[in-house]
């Protein structure tokens, strides 16, 4: 498996797509919106060995009809709404910022946990998504350095395990000037010395 950075896209060549890979895949051929995933799963991207139960996205929808769009699609591909099982009620909790998880039927996970920008940061992390080609597709992720400095934000154990690692694995390629902005925008100084060394 090998990695290239090239401007805003990461090719990772040669990766075995695992069933999650596959799943995250298939899910975001659905999305006819801008989006951007975040949290655990991009650790897991790069080789870390852990499980997750959900895939956290930040999603731009700006009407009721591009949600119906995405719903429609879901539903006719053999997933649901975790949340709610009707799309206008649906959309309305989505709309006054609660987050809407879609999973494949009789299932729970791994689920979709879709959310909108809420504030400086996420809207970052939307704008400044970056794009990771796989031998034959792609996604978009957030920018590492905001992904590193918001697990450290979250502070578990497996965040600050999640950031430990895409630091280490990824330090030839992160700006790190940015990811010092970001550490301080969220204000996890310490943990970063602590956990990162920085």
């Amino acid at each position: 498996m090998r990695v290239d950075f090239v401007g805003r896209t990461i090719k990772m060549k040669g990766k075995e797509l695992n069933d999650l890979d596959k799943e995250v895949l298939n899910f975001v051929r659905f999305l006819n919106v801008p989006y951007v995933i975040v949290s655990g799963y991009i650790s897991l991207l790069f080789g870390r060995l852990r499980t997750t139960e959900d895939v956290d996205m930040l999603v731009k929808i700006k009407s009721a009809s591009a949600f119906g769009n995405i719903w429609k699609r879901t539903y006719a591909n053999g997933y649901y709404c975790i949340n709610e099982d009707d799309q206008k009620e649906a959309y309305l909790l989505f709309s006054e910022g609660s987050s809407i998880r879609f999973a494949k039927r009789n299932t729970w996970f791994p689920n979709f946990e879709l959310k909108a920008p809420k504030n400086d940061i996420e809207r970052v992390a939307l704008k400044d998504r970056l794009k990771f080609r796989f031998d034959d597709s792609s996604i978009f992720i957030s920018p590492l350095e905001l992904q590193i400095a918001y697990k450290l934000y979250l502070g578990s154990g497996k965040d600050y395990e999640d950031a430990r690692y895409l630091y280490v694995l990824l330090s030839q390629h992160l700006n790190q000037r940015k990811l010092e902005k970001f550490i301080e925008l969220l204000g996890v100084e310490k943990a970063a010395r602590k956990i990162l060394g920085v």
